[in-house]
């Protein structure tokens, strides 16, 4: 049996360290929850509704320690760390709010003689699988839906946050959830495959690379489970000339570099219009620079180290080898005093003269840095944000809606943003095209993921 340790960027110490769940063990725990689902899924919604919303006063409950913890495993400063629990609340009310309009029956137009309506059942027990990222609101999307669709849950949170899914559990219990309907399980990437082979699971939601997502859906070949899967992106921003400088310059910044950069839908390409390209890259500098990069337990620190040297030292091979490309880098990582080769405390830079023949602008980079393109118009960036593996969001800056819904329609992607960027709306469906995945959570859509539509058709005796 091996460990599964968190290393803290933060002094690159062991914060954590958990034994993984023997083979017997994991099969006790999917036993337990199928055995909990079934007299979970006989409460009514309001019922389900009250233990959720007790899970959530009691996550929010513990937030002075889960600031801190957030900064240690994963090194988002403590000054952003607050966030994370809002956002949670806010899409697990929601979906609480949502589910007696999502779940109930639909029924057809009456027919003399005939009762029919298609109900929505419950899969049975759903598998998250969540990242380190964001690990409470990616963690969310699929917990409180599932078990308000009356399904059981078995979290898998990653290794770098793995004091997180204890804290879903401690939430959990204090909310008096039956015994076995949660379980926070530590397993290892071997173990969640066998898992999935063996069918232990009726749905598996993941959030993570493309690569794990590959292995997810062989695991699954089969076995005929759904599969939920967000694999990440390669966001683009699309500044029009009518856009409002100020106000784009300040969001698109937040949407590139919160959280250091390390968002599946944080903006990694920015596309502006000739007219306003210099006063943008111009701007855009400057309020980049005015990031504070330090220990993200420090209240004065706006930008954390990367989760681990590793991914720091991927993000600065690609500034390195779009500048040797032709590049030009704004930012001199010299005033970012805490940036050190060899660390995860990385300096944020803001390139231009970027191209499409460049990693920086078409490979996932997940950390702190941005390139800038100049377009001619709408049909240049349209062709530019689409030329990419990753569909997840695109964001269009502007003061034209009906412009924005048009350029919406024709970019792939899952969500359209116009003038806001980084940002889910628990009322509308989070899903993505091409390499990004499958599936979608948040909204009635995702309601319709987490359980399996039953038809009755009754007719009345002669």
């Amino acid at each position: 049996m091996t460990d599964t340790i968190c290393i803290s960027p933060v002094d690159n110490s062991e914060y954590a360290r958990r034994p993984v769940a023997g083979d017997d063990e994991i099969e006790a725990v999917f036993a337990r929850a199928r055995l909990a689902q079934r007299a979970w899924a006989r409460l009514s919604i309001a019922e389900r509704a009250r233990y959720c919303g007790a899970l959530v006063d009691a996550m929010l409950a513990l937030r002075d320690e889960i600031v801190p913890e957030l900064a240690w495993q994963m090194g988002r400063p403590v000054g952003a760390g607050a966030g994370e629990l809002r956002g949670f609340e806010e899409r697990a009310r929601a979906m609480i709010e949502l589910a007696e309009t999502a779940l109930a029956p639909v029924v057809p137009a009456e027919k003399s003689g005939f009762k029919r309506y298609i109900r929505r059942d419950p899969l049975g027990v759903v598998l998250t699988i969540a990242p380190w990222n964001f690990p409470y609101l990616t963690a969310v999307n699929s917990i409180v839906p599932a078990l308000m669709a009356g399904n059981a849950v078995v979290l898998k949170h990653a290794a770098q946050t793995l004091l997180v899914g204890e804290r879903f559990q401690q939430a959990c219990d204090r909310a008096g959830l039956p015994l076995g309907l949660f379980t926070n399980l530590r397993m290892s990437h071997g173990q969640v495959s066998k898992a999935i082979g063996a069918r232990l699971a009726d749905q598996v939601n993941f959030t993570g690379s493309v690569e794990a997502g590959k292995a997810i859906e062989q695991a699954a070949a089969g076995r005929f489970i759904g599969l939920g899967l967000e694999l990440g992106g390669k966001d683009p921003a699309y500044v029009r000339a009518d856009a409002d400088l100020a106000f784009a310059v300040e969001n698109i910044v937040d949407g590139a570099f919160f959280n250091s950069g390390q968002s599946c839908c944080g903006i990694e390409r920015i596309y502006v219009h000739e007219s306003l390209y210099r006063p943008f890259v111009e701007r855009f500098v400057e309020v980049t620079g005015n990031y504070l990069l330090g220990d993200p337990l420090d209240p004065g620190t706006t930008l954390g180290p990367m989760v681990k040297t590793s991914a720091a030292d991927f993000v600065r091979g690609q500034i390195a080898a779009a500048v040797q490309a032709g590049a030009t880098a704004h930012l001199d990582p010299k005033d970012f005093p805490r940036d050190a080769a060899g660390t995860p405390y990385m300096a944020p830079q803001v390139l231009t003269d970027v191209t499409h023949d460049m990693s920086v602008m078409t490979e996932e980079s997940f950390g702190p840095v941005v390139g800038i393109m100049k377009v001619a118009g709408d049909e240049e960036a349209v062709r530019l944000m689409n030329d990419s593996a990753y569909g997840l969001t695109a964001s269009i800056w502007t003061a034209d809606l009906a412009a924005a819904e048009a350029i919406g329609g024709e970019i792939a992607t899952g969500t359209v943003f116009m003038n806001r960027a980084d940002y889910l709306d628990p009322m509308l469906a989070w899903t993505g095209v091409k390499d990004t995945g499958r599936g979608a959570t948040l909204s009635q859509v995702g309601y319709e993921m987490l359980t399996r539509p039953k038809s009755f058709h009754l007719r009345h005796a002669i």
